[in-house]
């Protein structure tokens, strides 16, 4: 295996951004970003041995600038939302930029690292291809405290696996939530919606969300609720919402989802608490998709591994806190495959 590095195109300010393509031994391959560290394109092979690519995402810097969605971005310091854009730390209240409707901090703020250009560095091996990313956030950053500097590895294997590798290191107490946007659509991104895949969460509570999409009170039940996703069952409607997951150690299967039409299917494994599951609802942006797709509410997916939303204001929740001086390190493996037609 090896990793093929191109130009992709240039930052407003003619900062150049590259990209990093690992392919493996079927011919299955990623394609990621030094902007955001974006997974670009993801080649999989349906039952039939047909390659599509299954991720959304934009044919030029400026789609990913303009057009909206995270698509297939790293998201940080803090994924999903921070309540009325502040939080409490030892005593000192921080504020944070409010970049969603000047309500909530939303995915780390107006310049979170998505927007980042990373320092990237190929590894090869036998039977993997990773890239290692890296970038600083100064103290201060959208509001945040400390110097935190950040690596994340995506290592793709021959078994057609996808494992990230979150670090990070600060010199001050401070939130961190590291997660990845991709959308999936495992018939190939410019299918139709995906409704009817099938889906499984290892989650026997969500949380209930106000208008905002900000969590009211301690997670809730899934039974009996069309938050039940423990037996596989189609998606059959939008959700932004998270999933506390069932308590583990180390990393455990979290999720699946099987695509009938394509024989495609994704299994999540994780060592973070909670999953966010986002069906693209307002997925409706003016930038067409690569090669002129329109974009479509329900025609794809993320989930997001992650620490609940508004963890910093919620202290019952597991905490998100990274302490001056600590290392960090969280892992997600989306595994693809296939399966036989019932």
């Amino acid at each position: 295996m090896s990793a093929i590095k191109s130009l992709f195109g240039h930052m407003p300010d003619g900062s150049p951004v590259y990209s990093w393509t690992l392919e493996n031994s079927s011919g299955a391959k990623v394609k990621i970003l030094t902007l955001g560290g974006i997974i670009a394109e993801l080649w999989l092979p349906d039952r039939t041995g047909k390659f599509d690519d299954v991720v959304c995402g934009f044919d030029s810097v400026e789609g990913y600038l303009t057009g909206g969605g995270y698509q297939g971005a790293l998201i940080g310091r803090y994924g999903n939302r921070i309540a009325d854009g502040k939080f409490t730390l030892n005593g000192k209240t921080y504020i944070l930029n409010k970049n969603e409707n000047g309500i909530s901090h939303l995915h780390g703020g107006n310049e979170g690292f998505d927007k980042k250009l990373w320092y990237a560095e190929p590894h090869s091996g036998e039977g993997y291809d990773s890239l290692t990313l890296r970038c600083f956030s100064p103290d201060g950053e959208e509001g945040y405290p400390g110097n935190l500097s950040v690596t994340v590895t995506y290592t793709f294997r021959d078994d057609n696996s996808l494992s990230i590798v979150y670090e990070a290191d600060t010199d001050a107490d401070t939130p961190v939530n590291l997660t990845n946007h991709t959308y999936f659509n495992l018939s190939g991104y410019n299918a139709g919606d995906v409704l009817s895949n099938r889906l499984f969460i290892d989650a026997d509570h969500y949380d209930a969300v106000d208008d905002r999409l900000i969590p009211v009170g301690e997670p809730v039940p899934v039974a009996g609720t069309e938050f039940d996703f423990t037996a596989p069952r189609p998606i059959g409607q939008g959700y932004d919402h998270n999933f506390v997951l069932r308590p583990a150690e180390g990393l455990r299967k979290a999720a699946q989802l099987w695509d009938d039409e394509s024989g495609r299917t994704l299994e999540l494994f994780t060592d973070m608490p909670s999953l966010q599951l986002y069906t693209a609802c307002v997925m409706d942006g003016p930038v067409p998709f690569k090669g002129g797709v329109p974009q479509r509410p329900l025609h794809a997916l993320c989930l997001e591994t992650q620490y609940a939303p508004d963890t910093p204001n919620r202290p019952y929740m597991p905490s998100c806190i990274l302490r001056a001086g600590e290392h960090m390190r969280h892992e997600t493996v989306f595994k693809f495959g296939v399966f036989d037609k019932e």
